[in-house]
């Protein structure tokens, strides 16, 4: 079953001289496995959406129900909706507390009532789902690189067996390398049934790995759908904060030329068609096909 949102709005400060909106009439629908990105600027109102989907905030107005339990204040079953729906905060090294990696991941389940080699299995279970390396689970977890302890908080919240999974900018702060190592473990979690919500302002990343966007904007949903539906929307409708990346700005242009293209950041899908209409192949040089599609589009550099 999934986490369904229908017309959610939410109000910081209710009632008073300082009251801020921060949700507008917002509906959004997660299912098991799926990658769901939430995608848009500071202060459009992601980070309030996804914490609606752990139930840390109650609605005010709309509905939120997960596995077909409806989100209510003092409503019974709270507890087991925040274990169904695992939250990982922006920058969540800052907030570790234990002296070790391993202290850290069982807390967790631990809080849940696991006890002995129960929790000690949890805890072994999530290190491997996220590619820890055992032997640093009795370092500090200060001591480690920025993606391990990327990894230690995220097996810190999926020791608790949740099924949907909530990373609010999970590649803050990383490295390239570290942005890939980070993407190919969530999408392995993925592939095992858990679905992925990712908050995030970097729309490549949401257009390369996403099932299905939402696009928020100062506190309203203006977009949702497929990657290529959204990437055609913010062609069309420039959403503040939002870069469109540039193989889908280039890719917009082999379109207007007349070149039949999907609007993707994946080159390997650019080149198939530039490939297709050049008759040339490029698969040895596939930098060769960017100069290719350039020359078509009045560009060439000689």
């Amino acid at each position: 079953m999934p986490v369904v949102i229908e017309r959610l709005s939410y109000e910081y400060n209710r009632g008073t001289p300082a009251a801020v909106t921060a949700l507008r009439d917002v509906s959004v629908r997660v299912e098991r496995g799926e990658w769901v990105s939430i995608v848009g600027h500071t202060g459009s109102g992601k980070s309030t959406l996804a914490q609606h989907m752990n139930a840390l905030l109650i609605p005010q107005s709309g509905r939120v129900e997960i596995d077909g339990t409806e989100v209510r204040q003092k409503a019974k079953g709270l507890r087991e909706l925040r274990r169904k729906v695992g939250l990982v905060f922006q920058y969540p090294e800052q907030q570790f507390f234990a002296e070790t990696a391993r202290e850290e991941i069982a807390f967790a389940p631990h809080n849940w009532g696991l006890r002995g080699q129960e929790l000690e299995r949890r805890v072994t279970d999530a290190a491997r789902s996220v590619g820890l390396d055992p032997a640093l689970l009795e370092s500090n977890p200060f001591s480690l690189s920025g993606g391990q302890q990327r990894r230690v908080a995220i097996a810190s919240v999926i020791a608790a067996k949740p099924d949907y999974l909530v990373l609010d900018e999970p590649t803050a702060g990383l490295d390239a390398s570290g942005i890939r190592e980070l993407t190919g473990l969530l999408s392995d979690l993925k592939k095992d049934g858990l679905a992925i919500v990712q908050v995030t302002h970097d729309l490549q990343s949401a257009l390369d790995n996403s099932d299905r966007l939402l696009v928020m904007e100062n506190g309203v949903g203006v977009a949702q759908g497929g990657a290529e539906d959204v990437a055609g929307f913010l062609l069309e409708n420039p959403v503040r904060g939002l870069v469109i990346p540039p193989l889908v700005q280039f890719a917009a242009g082999l379109r207007a030329r007349g070149i039949e293209i999907p609007l993707t950041c994946d080159l390997s899908a650019i080149v198939m068609k530039v490939e297709e209409r050049s008759g040339m192949s490029f698969k040895s040089e596939p930098s060769r096909a960017a100069d290719a599609a350039s020359c078509g589009l009045g560009r060439c550099s000689s």
